[in-house]
């Protein structure tokens, strides 16, 4: 009887402690958008190794090697097998009760997947539920095997994964062809894409009644369910954000969508680990496939301060537009940009000798070459200066997906956490030099660079030395590199509530904090007091 009541206590133990697990690993493919690549890339950073090269991992092979060869010895294998899972039980509890579990969100796919996980968890309790031992031995070998069983059952299933996508673009593909006069803009780039989708349908709203997709809907599947779901007739323009990793990507969404006008924002080495080369990341996300795609009379929009566009832009025969910065042979550039804590203001030329003067509470010099693309746009489209102002007044901080915020602590945050690229991140410190106070970043490596990622965090690291007092690397994989150019202004923590402790000493009123990139759910709930 007490053996049994042992088992049922230790099972239950071992439940907890697989449901955390499974629900993590779903998560995990969920966020790198069950692309095989991008979760196997996540596994070349330190946090992606420490999943596995870890003291509890190495603990549990160990116990279930002496379950094996140690007959004798499984009594009290036991008991320090029941103290483990009992210790794991509780931490999921507390993790529970902090708001620390990482799970997926429930669409209709993670739904059921975790319905097919749970199943067969079940039904592989009931097979191995026999004697003691047997059932010990296959609850330590289940757990430590989670993570192949979690993936195994992901890509056993994405072959019906595939033919539902290719039936959910087909389904989009007819729509959109009955669409005869919808007017489509095809926005693509490594970096840019969201705040520039979010200015140009705020400003074409002025005039026309207008579609866009919705956050991180950039794939095929998620314009293909923009357009079964959103789209309707009396929709006179389609603003579609597109995203890639790898090349045809974008084709693939120019298939789908069918733009007759092509913005392209910037091209940098983000990705570059998924693509596998410059050639092939510039193909799709440096627009070359977007551009090919588009009618014969098309339009092209180039970031003229991009230099990778600028040589783009020479070769591109179909109708294009430049625009820019203080460079008067671009089609509409910029000057007088005046960047202040919580707005920007500058004068925008035209080449048919126009301007207007502009003033928006965005943070940093990066959203005016966003918002340059998007009123080259919507100039494009016959508005008026006027109408183009009067919509640029409702533009929000949020669209522009940076936000200065202030904590009940008294910190000043510039919160860019909403996505994090390399000319992103300098940028953002380039907007701290307004701040008179001590300037912090906190921020983990990036990620997905390929072979350019060394060479990406020194410059990040000497940007840090020029601007910032104190660096906070959240992440080890490139924390020397950031160290070399940064120096003594670098520190390394990962610690959520040590690095909460050491941002707090900087409350001054001239004193700035930017948040950059995936940051711990932990460490932003201590901040914002969630």
């Amino acid at each position: 009887m007490v053996l049994e009541l042992s088992l049922f206590v230790f099972a239950f133990f071992w439940c907890l402690r697989e449901t955390k697990a499974i629900l993590f690993w779903l998560y995990l493919w969920q966020i790198k958008e069950y692309h095989l690549g991008r979760f196997i890339d996540h596994f070349r950073t330190e946090k992606g190794r420490k999943i596995f090269l870890n003291k509890i991992i190495f603990l549990k092979i160990l116990l279930l090697s002496l379950f094996i060869f140690l007959v004798a010895w499984q009594p009290y294998l036991f008991f320090l097998l029941f103290l483990l899972y009992f210790f794991e039980g509780l931490k999921l509890l507390f993790d529970f009760s902090q708001k620390r579990i990482l799970k997926p969100i429930f669409t209709k796919k993670t739904s059921s997947l975790a319905f097919l996980a749970f199943l067969f968890l079940a039904f592989y309790l009931f097979v191995f539920f026999k004697t003691e031992i047997s059932l010990l031995v296959s609850l330590l070998i289940f757990d430590i095997f989670t993570p192949f069983i979690v993936s195994g059952l992901v890509l056993f299933f994405q072959p019906l994964a595939f033919f539902w996508r290719s039936n959910v673009i087909q389904k989009a593909i007819k729509k959109r062809e009955k669409f005869k006069d919808l007017l489509v803009v095809g926005i693509t780039g490594s970096y840019g894409k969201t705040s520039t989708k979010e200015f140009l349908a705020t400003i074409l709203s002025e005039k026309f009644k207008v579609l866009k997709t919705k956050e991180h809907q950039n794939s095929e599947i998620g314009i293909s369910q923009c357009i079964l779901k959103e789209l309707k007739p009396e929709h006179q323009i389609f603003i579609v954000e597109m995203g890639a990793y790898n090349k045809g990507g974008i084709k693939l969404l120019a298939k789908i969508a069918k733009p007759q006008i092509a913005i392209l924002t910037g091209v940098n080495q983000q990705h570059l680990a998924l693509f596998g080369s410059m050639e092939n990341l510039i193909s799709a996300e440096g627009g070359k496939e977007l551009i090919e795609s588009l009618p014969e009379d098309g339009l092209v929009i180039f970031n003229g301060e991009n230099e990778t566009l600028g040589e783009i832009y020479k070769k591109t025969e179909k109708r294009k537009k430049i625009v820019g910065i203080e460079k008067k042979d671009f089609d509409l550039w910029a000057e007088n940009i005046k960047v202040e804590r919580e707005k920007i203001s500058f004068r925008v030329f035209f080449k048919t000798k126009e301007k207007m003067d502009l003033s928006l509470g965005l943070i940093g010099v990066q959203n005016v070459q966003n918002l340059l693309l998007a009123i080259c746009c919507a100039k494009e489209q016959r508005m008026t200066l006027e109408e183009i102002s009067r919509a640029i007044e409702k533009i929000s901080q949020e669209q522009s997906g940076v936000r200065l915020l202030k904590t009940k602590d008294g910190l000043n945050i510039v919160d860019a956490t909403y996505s994090m690229n390399p000319d992103s991140v300098i940028s953002h410190l380039e907007y701290l030099k307004v701040w008179p106070g001590k300037k912090v970043l906190v921020m983990p490596c990036l990620i997905e660079l390929g072979k350019a990622s060394k060479e990406v965090h020194r410059k990040i690291g000497k940007k840090i030395y020029e601007v910032c007092d104190l660096a906070i690397i959240a992440t080890k994989d490139r924390f020397e590199e950031i160290k070399k150019g940064a120096k003594e202004k670098a520190i390394f923590l990962e610690d959520p509530v040590k690095i909460f402790v050491t941002i707090k000493q900087f409350n001054r009123e001239n004193d700035v904090i930017l948040f950059e990139g995936r940051l711990p759910k932990e460490f932003l709930n201590l901040v914002y007091g969630n």
